[in-house]
C-alpha cells in the first residue's frame, strides 16, 4: 500500500502515525469509522463506538456495560438469559416472573426441568406423588378424591367399591340400588336387559325392572282402562276386593260420575253411584 492509498476511505485524511480500523479491506480513521458503521446501544440508545465491545443479539445491539438483566440489572455477559416481549431477563428473573409454580410446594418449576400437569395446576416430578405410599405418579393413572391424588392400587385399597354384579372396582360414578353399588352399564333391567342408570324403574324380589318389562310381568291391570297401575310419581289407585282402578277410572258405570270418596253400589262386576245403582245388590 503506498503512501497516497492509506488514506481515511471516507475523508481521504491520512492515516500515517494513526489508529485506523480496516473494513472491508478498506482503511477508515476512528472518527469516520464511528461516523459511518456504528451501532448504537438498545439501552442507552449512545453509539457503540470502536473501542467499545459491541454485543448482538438478534439483530439488535448493546454496550457490555448495558447488557443487562431488564428486571435485577445483574449482567448477562456469557451468562444464559431469556428474552421475552421484547426483554432481556436472566435465568432466575425469567424463572420467577415468567416459569410455573408448583401447586404442592409454591415453588417455582425451573425452565427444562421436568414438570407435570393435571387439570390445569403443575407439579415437580418429584411433588406429584400419591397421597396414600407417596411414590411419584409420573404419568401413571390416577384417580382424584377429596382435592388428592391417589395411584389406582392404593384408590382400590383404601376407597373403591366393588360392582354387585361384575365384581369390578368401581372408579367413578356408579349407582346404589337395595344398599349395594353398581357400575352404571352393570345396572340393567332385569327383564329386557336395558340400562336403568337415567330410567324409572321397578323393583321385584329385589330384582330392578323398567317400567315396560314391570308392567308386562306384575303390574295389576286397571278394571276400567286395561292400563298398569304402577304407581309412581304419586298415581292413586283404588283396591276393592280383588281389582283395582286407577283413581280417575273409579267412575259410576252408568253416569261416568267419580265415586272416589264416595259410597257405591255394586252389582255383579260393575260399580254405580248410589243414584244410578239403587237396584244393585251390594251397598258400600
Amino acid at each position: 500500500m503506498t503512501t497516497a492509498q492509506f488514506d481515511c476511505q471516507y475523508c481521504t485524511t491520512s492515516l500515517l502515525g494513526k489508529k485506523y480500523v480496516l473494513k472491508d479491506d478498506n482503511p477508515y480513521c476512528i472518527s469516520c469509522y464511528d461516523h459511518v458503521f456504528c451501532n448504537y446501544c438498545e439501552e442507552c440508545k449512545e453509539a457503540i463506538e470502536s473501542d467499545s465491545k459491541d454485543l448482538c443479539y438478534k439483530g439488535r445491539h448493546w454496550h457490555e456495560r448495558c447488557f443487562n438483566c431488564a428486571k435485577c440489572n445483574h449482567t448477562l455477559v456469557e451468562k444464559p438469559f431469556v428474552a421475552k416481549d421484547e426483554r432481556l431477563l436472566c435465568s432466575e428473573c425469567y424463572s420467577n416472573e415468567c416459569s410455573s409454580k408448583c401447586f404442592h410446594c409454591k415453588k417455582t418449576i425451573m425452565p427444562g426441568s421436568r414438570k407435570m400437569e393435571f387439570k390445569g395446576n403443575y407439579w415437580h416430578e418429584t411433588c406429584f406423588v400419591c397421597e396414600h405410599c407417596r411414590q411419584p405418579m409420573g404419568t401413571k393413572p390416577l384417580i382424584s378424591k377429596d382435592s388428592g391424588y391417589y395411584c389406582v392400587p392404593c384408590f382400590q385399597k383404601e376407597f373403591a367399591h366393588y360392582c354387585s354384579f361384575c365384581k369390578k372396582v368401581i372408579t367413578s360414578g356408579g349407582v346404589t340400588f337395595r344398599g349395594e353399588p353398581w357400575h352404571k352399564e352393570c345396572f340393567l333391567c332385569s327383564g329386557c336387559r336395558k340400562e336403568l342408570c337415567e330410567e324409572e324403574f321397578m323393583s321385584r324380589d329385589d330384582y330392578p325392572f323398567c317400567l315396560d318389562c314391570y308392567n308386562r310381568l306384575y303390574a295389576k291391570k286397571c278394571v276400567a282402562c286395561t292400563k298398569p297401575i304402577t304407581g309412581l310419581k304419586g298415581v292413586k289407585f283404588i283396591c276393592f276386593q280383588d281389582r283395582q282402578w286407577h283413581s280417575e277410572c273409579f267412575n259410576c258405570g252408568k253416569c261416568s260420575v267419580s265415586l272416589v270418596g264416595e259410597g257405591f253400589l255394586t252389582q255383579n262386576k260393575e260399580i254405580f253411584c248410589r243414584k244410578c245403582g239403587s237396584g244393585a245388590e251390594t251397598d258400600i
